[in-house]
């Protein structure tokens, strides 16, 4: 798929059991498995990889390649 080729996958993980499973929202069909000892395992790490971090992208900015985002953020906190 172009997309995934010029922006990279987009992975989603989820866990079935033992397994952690991952594949492309996308729908390219990159993906694999990995099996963890115990199913609580599994399903941790698989909530963990599954974050999208855009909506902390402020709060997390490099000090001052977006600093400009920051300062927004800091002043759109206040109103």
């Amino acid at each position: 798929m172009v997309t995934c080729r010029m922006l990279g996958h987009r992975f989603r993980f989820r866990s079935e059991g033992r397994t952690m499973v991952w594949e492309c929202e996308r729908g390219c069909g990159a993906g694999g498995t990995k099996t963890y000892p115990t199913a609580d395992r599994a399903a941790r790490y698989a909530t963990a990889f599954d974050r999208d971090d855009s909506e902390s992208l402020g709060r997390r900015a490099p000090l001052i390649g977006l600093l400009p985002l920051r300062l927004w953020r800091k002043f759109n906190d206040r109103s």
